[in-house]
């Protein structure tokens, strides 16, 4: 498998200091900077709702019950971007833009990843919906209200995780091993371990690491081929939009959902198969993709 220039220019600022040392000190300096970040928005709700209160907003926000909670959860990925930006720039001397390609690129591609899922997610899914036994979610005056937060805190969320799994560790694994086993596949397999939920997705959670793992190799792939992350955060930004914003199947970050299906995440006889239709989708928009950019 080779890639062409775009990809070289990618990695190339991260060429100039590629120390597996650096990479490991960076990762570290991304933990210590989301759960400082976390502390952070800790005490502000302490703050704001009193230490009696502190204990279940906490836990109502881990949830993402209610547009209030999961507007903050969304925010609480910054700490991860920020880790991100400065280990960049801390542990390799690069500049931040490094690690999310050239701008123009990053906003085409973008676009591109968000119409095409989003279109497939339009086709593939609407006509199921229509025959899905949902359940109301919130109400359209306030989706409405919180929707502007809502699509920012997504945009936080999602480029705060491509930009540490498809920009600073892709970049850094390939300006120091040459095989896309090592730069594609192993961020690709953290991506899907840190989605391990047991407690949330039951007897689908490896399901589940498999699924979003095949985005991590999807992503990794698309984005060794553009030179941006402008790809794969299209494709992660509408993915997440359909599954938080539009229908969810309830359990946890069901708060801004207009429509919930009757059963939770767990359910082994109906969720399953959702996962692997979810990946097949994936699969057809990679090769969508895939065609757009051979056509440039």
């Amino acid at each position: 498998m080779t890639y062409s220039s775009p990809f070289e220019g990618f990695v190339a600022p991260a060429r100039a200091r590629p120390q597996v040392w650096r990479l490991l000190a960076g990762l570290l300096l991304i933990v210590v900077v989301y759960v400082g970040w976390l502390a952070l928005m800790g005490a502000g709700v302490w703050v704001l709702t009193g230490l009696n209160q502190l204990e279940s907003r906490l836990v109502s926000i881990g949830q993402g019950s209610d547009p209030t909670t999961l507007v903050v959860l969304l925010f609480t990925f910054t700490g991860m971007a920020l880790g991100a930006m400065l280990a960049a720039r801390w542990m390799h001397g690069r500049s931040v833009g490094s690690l999310f390609g050239r701008p123009p690129v990053v906003l085409r591609d973008f676009a591109l990843g968000v119409g095409v899922l989003g279109g497939l997610a339009l086709v593939t899914g609407l006509p199921w919906l229509l025959f899905a036994d949902l359940e109301p979610g919130l109400a359209w005056r306030v989706w409405l209200s919180f929707l502007p937060l809502a699509l920012v805190g997504l945009l936080v969320q999602t480029g705060a995780e491509e930009l540490v799994f498809r920009g600073y560790l892709q970049q850094q694994l390939a300006a120091r091993f040459r095989s896309p086993l090592v730069w594609m596949v192993l961020p690709s397999v953290l991506f899907g371990l840190v989605h391990y939920a047991p407690a949330e997705m039951g007897a689908n959670t490896w399901h589940v690491v498999l699924a979003t793992g095949v985005f991590g190799l999807v992503a990794a792939d698309l984005t060794a081929r553009t030179g941006s992350l402008g790809l794969a955060w299209g494709l992660h930004f509408a993915n997440n939009v359909v599954a938080i914003l539009f229908v969810t199947a309830g359990g946890a970050l069901d708060g801004m959902a207009l429509g919930r299906l009757p059963y939770g995440p767990d359910d082994v006889d109906i969720m399953r198969p959702l996962i692997y239709a979810d990946i097949a989708v994936l699969v057809l928009a990679w090769g969508l993709c895939r065609l757009a950019i051979r056509a440039r």
